[in-house]
């Protein structure tokens, strides 16, 4: 019992996020991830081009 108090105390000290900056955070993860997929994209398609001109 005396944890669940402490996890009820402790969500009760937590800041959370309003809901600008949680578009904003999440904005960001969609960005950085849509970037990372063309990026990894590009990079498998240039190996694979690299690597057919050894064939």
């Amino acid at each position: 019992m005396k944890f669940i108090k402490s996890v009820i105390q402790e969500m009760h000290d937590v800041t959370w996020p309003n809901g600008h900056q949680l578009r904003k955070d999440a904005s960001s993860v969609i960005g950085l991830s849509v970037f990372f997929v063309g990026f990894f994209a590009l990079v498998d398609w240039l190996v694979q081009i690299f690597l057919g001109l050894f064939q």
